[in-house]
C-alpha cells in the first residue's frame, strides 16, 4: 500500500491553497519573469506563471514551504498551464519538458525537507494538470457549431508530455483538476494510463471537476453525478470538485457524488466568489465554517482550497480538519490488496 493510501485512511489530507493568489503578492513585473535566461524573449512573459519555477524559483519554493508550514498534507506543482496547447500562447512550447520538471522538483524538495522533520506526517507532491485553454466538446466558434478548436489526439499527446516531465521530477500524484470539459480530461487520463503502461509504474491519479454556476453542470453539460459515472471506469485514487464556487455552494454537489462512489472525495473550493474586482473576499473564519459543514456531514477525504485562498486560510482549514474523521471508502481497502 502506498503511502498515500496509509495517510488516507489515517485522516482527512490537506491540500494547499491558490499558487497564483500568493503569487500575487510579488508583483513581479516583465523583467521578474523573464530573468536573465529570457530577457530578450520576443513575447511578453508577463503572467506566464509556470515560467517562474525556471525565472523565480526561490518564490515558488517560499509559497510550497509557506503552505506545509500551514499544515498542508499536499501540495501542487506550479504546472497549472504545463502543456503546448497553453504554452503556444507564449511561444514556449519548446520549455514544456523543462518547466514541468523543475516545477516538480523544487516541489519535491520542499516537501521532503518537511518530511524529514516530521517523519510521522508525510508530505506529497501532486502534479497540476490544468485543462489548457481549450475545449474538444464545443465549438469556439458560434457560427460554426461542428468547429473545434482541439483534438483528443492533439490534448493526448500534449498530456502525454507533461505526465512524463512531472513523474521525471517526482510527483507523488497526478491531479487533473479544473476539468470544465470531460472529453479533456478524459485526454489527460488516457495519456496518464499510457505512461503507467510503458513505465511499468502505478501512480495516484486525482481528478477534480469544476461546476460552473448555479446551474450545477459543468461548462460541457454535465451534472455532478454524470461526470462521476463518465469517469468511474479508471482507477481513480479520488474525485471532486474545485474552482468557480465557494464553500457552501459546491456543499450539494459534494453530496450527490459522496454516496455513489467508492473513491476518495476531495474538494478545493474558492475563498467565496469573486467582487466586482475579481478578487475573493471570504475570511479563513468564513470559509473555515463552510468547511466544516462538509466534515460534520462525512463528505471529504481531502480539503483544500483554490482561488483566493492564502496559507492563513489552508491553516484554519487543517486545524479544523484535524478534529474529524475521513470519509469512509473501499477505495482504500483494495488498494492496501
Amino acid at each position: 500500500m502506498s503511502n498515500i493510501h496509509k495517510a488516507l485512511q489515517d485522516r482527512i489530507l490537506v491540500l494547499d491553497g491558490a499558487m497564483g493568489t500568493m503569487l500575487q503578492a510579488y508583483k513581479f513585473n516583465e523583467a521578474d519573469f523573464r530573468g536573465e535566461r529570457f530577457k530578450d524573449y520576443p513575447t511578453s512573459l508577463q503572467g506566464n506563471n509556470d515560467l517562474l519555477s525556471i525565472t523565480q524559483p526561490h518564490a515558488i519554493k517560499t509559497i510550497h514551504a509557506k503552505y506545509f508550514e500551514a499544515g498542508a498534507d499536499i501540495v501542487e506543482t506550479n504546472t497549472f498551464s504545463g502543456t503546448t496547447i497553453a504554452m503556444a500562447d507564449y511561444q514556449m512550447q519548446d520549455l514544456v519538458y523543462e518547466l514541468n520538471y523543475q516545477s516538480a522538483k523544487i516541489a519535491k524538495e520542499v516537501a521532503n525537507e518537511f518530511t524529514a522533520k516530521e517523519p510521522h506526517k508525510p508530505r506529497f507532491v501532486a502534479g497540476s494538470i490544468g485543462p489548457t485553454n481549450r475545449t474538444a466538446s464545443m465549438s469556439p466558434d458560434v457560427n460554426d457549431p461542428g468547429f473545434r478548436a482541439v483534438t483528443f489526439n492533439d490534448l493526448r499527446v500534449a498530456y502525454k508530455q507533461q505526465v512524463e516531465a512531472l513523474m521525471d521530477g517526482g510527483v507523488d500524484i497526478l491531479l487533473v483538476e479544473t476539468v470544465f470539459d470531460t472529453l479533456n480530461a478524459k485526454a489527460a487520463l488516457f495519456a496518464i494510463e499510457e505512461v503507467k503502461e510503458e513505465r511499468h509504474m502505478d501512480i495516484p491519479i486525482m481528478l477534480s471537476g469544476t461546476i460552473t454556476d448555479a446551474s450545477g453542470r459543468t461548462l460541457s453539460g454535465q451534472t455532478a453525478e454524470a461526470f462521476l459515472i463518465s469517469v468511474s471506469h479508471i482507477p481513480l485514487l479520488s474525485i471532486g470538485f474545485n474552482c468557480a464556487l465557494g464553500a457552501n455552494l459546491l456543499q450539494p454537489h459534494l453530496e450527490a457524488i459522496a454516496s455513489k462512489t467508492d473513491f476518495a472525495i476531495s474538494a478545493h473550493p474558492n475563498a467565496g466568489l469573486p467582487n466586482a474586482f475579481g478578487e475573493y473576499d471570504e475570511t479563513p473564519e468564513e470559509m473555515g465554517e463552510q468547511i466544516e459543514e462538509y466534515l460534520k456531514r462525512d463528505l471529504i477525504n481531502i480539503i483544500g482550497g483554490c482561488c483566493g485562498t492564502s496559507p492563513e486560510h489552508i491553516r484554519m482549514i487543517a486545524n479544523i480538519a484535524k478534529k474529524y474523521k475521513p470519509r469512509r471508502h473501499s477505495e482504500l481497502v483494495s488498494a492496501s490488496h
